[in-house]
């Protein structure tokens, strides 16, 4: 049962990635294995096995929300764009009351109320630069996109580990995120087929990607681990306000052009539900 929860986790931190607006490092604070993610992967050498108990659950989650539930997704937010977004803010407001327990006790500062407010105003103000997005990029297998490919991965990384900043939303912003989605599907619809020429493609995009995403996830964990062992306060205001800013985030990018009585019923229903499943994957 601990093994499902902990892949049911990872399922919901992939799928996140894919969703502009939504941070899966937000996710992961929502649930309460934010610490534990960072401890593994920067302690992966020195506790090797330990490491693995935490990270190949929520590894294997992500890869079957960020690959395989990616069709799922883009269905969803076609058909039912509202209850599904409800659903992220319900995850994302479920996980709040763990995230202020972290917190209590300590002392409140100015510098606690800045780090607070420069991070919430950072992931509010975020979505604004969508409205002048770059052209979208033709993904051809060449040593060119081949490298930037991988520093895509790098960023895609550091969206990935710190809470709040959507990875996708980053990559809309740059012209990659929907270039990106449709080669992901298209390679699973090519891996089905056996489709050789279409597989041998996503590989070369799609590899130098994968390679870019450990890097920077490593790099970038050993930086939030820095700033957890000593400045954990501060560090958990900033973390506050990117999650208390993520839903104005994921509103902001809602379609709400077919709203109706039932969208809003079931779109508040999606949301309960979100705060159920994050309180209920949020315990040990």
């Amino acid at each position: 049962m601990k093994l499902l929860k902990e892949i049911c986790r990872g399922i919901l931190i992939g799928v996140a990635n894919i969703i502009p607006g939504v941070s899966g490092g937000t996710l992961a604070v929502s649930m309460g294995v934010y610490d534990k993610i960072i401890y593994a992967l920067t302690h992966i050498r020195k506790e090797f096995k330990q490491s693995l108990k935490i990270l190949v659950p929520v590894g294997i989650g992500a890869v079957i929300g960020l690959i395989g539930l990616s069709f799922v997704i883009k269905w969803l937010f076609e058909y039912y764009p509202i209850q599904t977004n409800f659903l992220f803010i319900g995850l994302i407001i479920g996980g709040l009351p763990a995230i202020f327990k972290r917190m209590e006790g300590e002392r409140k500062g100015l510098s606690h109320g800045i780090a607070f407010l420069l991070m919430f105003a950072l992931v509010v103000l975020l979505p604004l630069l969508g409205s002048s997005t770059a052209s979208e990029v033709i993904l051809t297998a060449d040593p060119l996109m081949m490298g930037k490919m991988f520093l895509i991965g790098i960023i895609a990384a550091a969206t990935m580990v710190v809470p709040g900043v959507s990875g996708s939303m980053i990559l809309l912003i740059l012209g990659f995120y929907q270039p990106i989605l449709r080669e992901i599907t298209q390679f699973m619809v090519n891996l089905a087929t056996l489709n050789l020429s279409g597989l041998t493609h996503g590989i070369l995009l799609l590899t130098p990607m994968a390679v870019g995403i450990i890097a920077g996830v490593v790099i970038i964990a050993k930086i939030i681990e820095y700033l957890f062992e000593h400045f954990e306060a501060i560090t958990f205001a900033g973390i506050g306000g990117l999650i208390l800013g993520s839903p104005i985030a994921i509103l902001y990018e809602a379609n709400f052009d077919h709203f109706n009585l039932f969208s809003g019923v079931t779109g508040l229903a999606a949301l309960a539900v979100g705060c159920v499943c994050a309180y209920y994957l949020g315990e040990d």
